[in-house]
C-alpha cells in the first residue's frame, strides 16, 4: 500500500495532479482546495488513500493524516465511495464536518454536490454511532499522559483521526468549558468546535 508521496508536481487537472517520485509519476486524486494551491514544479507532500480493486487502481490524496483519517471513516458508511468521500473532506474543514455530523447538521451535508438528503442521514447516522462506540471504548482505557476525565474525549478524537497533541489539546479545552453532567458527546462536541477555530 503507498501511505504517501512526496515530490515534484508534474501536472495539474480538474479533478488530479501528477507528483513525480524518482521518474515516475504517480496519479493522485485531491480535493479543489489541494489542486488550486499545487503547482508544477513546486514540491508536495500527501497522506494518500491507495484503492486497489479487481478492476482499478486509484490514489487520494490529503494534506493532513486527519482529513485521510475521516475519508476513512466515510467510506465505512454505505453507500459512500472514494469520489463521494473526497467530495465531503472537500467541502470544509474536518472539524466543520466531523461536528455537523454530531450535531445532526443535514443541511450542511446536502449543500456538498452529489450528497442528497437520504445519503446525509446515512453517514450522520452511521458515524456518530460509530464516534460514540470510540468514546465508549476510550471511557474505559487510560491514554498515557492525559488526565482520567480526558481519556475518553481525546480516544474519540484520535478514532477521528487527529493526532494525540491536537485531542489532548482540544479534550484540555472541552474539558474546561464542560458543565456538570455533559455526556462524552457534549464533550467531544465542544473539542471539535475547538478544533474548527484552529
Amino acid at each position: 500500500m503507498i501511505a504517501s508521496v512526496e515530490g515534484i508536481v508534474g501536472a495539474v487537472a480538474f479533478d488530479s495532479l501528477v507528483i513525480e517520485v524518482g521518474g515516475i509519476g504517480y496519479r493522485v486524486f485531491a480535493s479543489p482546495s489541494v489542486l488550486a494551491t499545487a503547482t508544477p514544479g513546486g514540491r508536495l507532500k500527501l497522506h494518500t488513500y491507495h484503492l486497489v480493486r479487481e478492476d482499478q487502481q486509484a490514489l487520494y490524496g490529503f494534506r493532513t493524516v486527519e482529513e485521510l483519517g475521516f475519508f476513512n471513516l466515510l467510506l465505512t458508511v454505505t453507500g459512500v465511495g472514494p469520489k463521494v468521500a473526497l467530495a465531503i473532506v472537500g467541502s470544509r474543514a474536518t472539524a466543520e464536518l466531523q461536528l455537523a455530523i454530531l450535531q445532526q447538521d443535514q443541511a450542511m451535508l446536502v449543500a456538498i454536490p452529489g450528497i442528497g438528503r437520504k445519503l446525509a442521514e446515512r453517514v450522520i447516522f452511521e458515524l456518530k454511532e460509530k464516534v460514540a462506540a470510540a468514546g465508549v471504548a476510550a471511557a474505559s482505557t487510560v491514554v498515557a499522559g492525559v488526565p482520567s476525565g480526558d481519556g475518553d474525549v481525546v480516544a474519540a478524537l484520535q478514532a477521528l483521526g487527529y493526532s494525540l497533541g491536537e485531542a489532548r489539546e482540544a479534550a484540555r479545552i472541552a474539558i474546561a468549558g464542560s458543565k456538570v453532567g455533559d455526556s462524552l458527546e457534549d464533550r467531544v462536541k465542544t473539542a471539535l468546535r475547538a478544533l474548527a477555530r484552529d
